[in-house]
C-alpha cells in the first residue's frame, strides 16, 4: 500500500500537453489517496492519533480538497459537454450518472473532511467509527466512479477529441491550476 502522494511539483504536469494525461494521473493519485485513507483508518485503530496519522490525514485532505475537486471541474468543463453533444442514449445516461456521482462524492467528502481536518490539526473530537464507515463508502463510490470513467467515458472522449483540442484542454487545465495555486499562496 503506497501512502505517499505525488509531490506538489509533479501535480498538473501534462506530458505532450494532452489533457487526458493529467486526468489519468489524477486518477492514479486519487487511488493512492484512497489507499492512504484506508491505511490511516487501520493506523488509528492500532496506534491512535499519532504524528504519522495526523500527517496522513492532512495528505488526504489536501488531495480531495484540491486535486480531486479540480479533476471533477476538468471533466465537467472539457469531457462531459463534448460527449453530450451528439451522444447516444447510453453515453448520455453514463455521463448523467457520473455527474450525480460528483455531487455524491462532494457531499460524502464534506462530511468526512471535517473529521480528517480535526484529526490533522490535533483536535480530539473526530470519530473513528464515522471515519471508518465514511471512508468505506467514499472509497467504494470513488473506485466505481473511476472504473466507469476509464472503461466507458474516457475512451469515447479520446476518440472524439483530436490532438489540438486535447492539447488546448491540457493548457487550460494547467493554467487554471497555476492561477489557483497563486491565489492560495498569495
Amino acid at each position: 500500500m503506497n501512502a505517499m502522494l505525488v509531490s506538489p511539483s509533479a501535480r498538473g504536469r501534462q506530458p505532450n500537453g494532452d489533457g487526458f494525461d493529467a486526468l489519468d494521473e489524477c486518477h492514479r493519485q486519487t487511488l493512492r489517496a484512497l489507499d492512504t485513507l484506508a491505511a490511516l483508518v487501520a493506523r488509528l485503530q492500532q496506534h491512535g492519533a499519532d504524528d504519522t496519522a495526523r500527517a496522513m490525514a492532512a495528505q488526504v485532505v489536501r488531495h480531495f480538497s484540491t486535486t480531486a475537486r479540480q479533476h471533477h471541474e476538468d471533466e465537467e468543463r472539457h469531457v462531459f459537454p463534448r460527449l453530450l453533444a451528439g451522444a447516444d442514449a447510453q453515453v448520455e445516461h453514463t455521463i448523467r450518472r457520473l455527474q450525480q456521482d460528483h455531487c455524491w462524492l462532494e457531499e460524502d467528502w464534506m462530511e468526512l473532511s471535517a473529521h480528517l481536518e480535526a484529526l490533522a490539526a490535533g483536535h480530539s473530537w473526530w470519530d473513528l467509527a464515522f471515519l471508518r464507515d465514511g471512508a468505506e463508502v467514499f472509497s467504494a463510490l470513488s473506485h466505481d466512479h473511476i472504473a466507469l470513467e476509464e472503461s466507458c467515458i474516457y475512451p469515447e472522449a479520446r476518440a472524439r477529441l483530436q490532438g489540438a483540442e486535447r492539447r488546448e484542454m491540457g493548457r487550460e487545465m494547467a493554467a487554471r491550476r497555476r492561477a489557483q495555486r497563486a491565489h492560495r499562496s498569495g
